[in-house]
């Protein structure tokens, strides 16, 4: 699984990633979302992209919109994370996280979520093939 990990904080990406990396998984990591874009338009074939939501020049839900608005990225999964309050999150903006989970969270928890979605997103792409 080929997976990118967006946080300002790097506690949090350093934990993320050395989770799915024990896992035999590849893992870039962003500081925020323009660097998080930036990647993904020059690194092909994630399999999803995990990604806080308040962060410093492009925030979670900027990257969301710029990844679900660009046809070549648009189908990845992406779950958000924050400490902030959830409902507001998702009352303020029509387009949607695949999941949304709230700070602190269990890690394992996370890897479990996101191989399950990147399971049932390989299972869509070959029925639709």
């Amino acid at each position: 699984m080929k997976v990118l990990i967006v946080d300002d904080d790097a506690v949090n990406r350093f934990i993320l990633q050395k989770l799915f990396e024990k896992k035999n998984n590849v893992v870039l990591t962003a500081n925020n979302g323009l660097e998080a874009l930036s990647i993904l338009v020059n690194e092909k074939d994630f399999d999803i992209v995990i990604t806080d939501i308040m962060m410093p020049e492009m925030d979670g839900i900027e990257l969301l919109a710029e990844i679900k608005l660009n046809d070549v990225i648009s189908k990845i999964p992406i779950i958000g994370f924050t400490a902030g309050d959830i409902e507001y999150f998702r009352k303020i903006n029509p387009i949607t996280f695949d999941k949304l989970l709230a700070k602190p969270m269990n890690y394992v928890d996370l890897y479990n979520i996101a191989c399950k979605f990147v399971e049932n997103n390989l299972n869509q792409l070959n029925y639709s093939d």
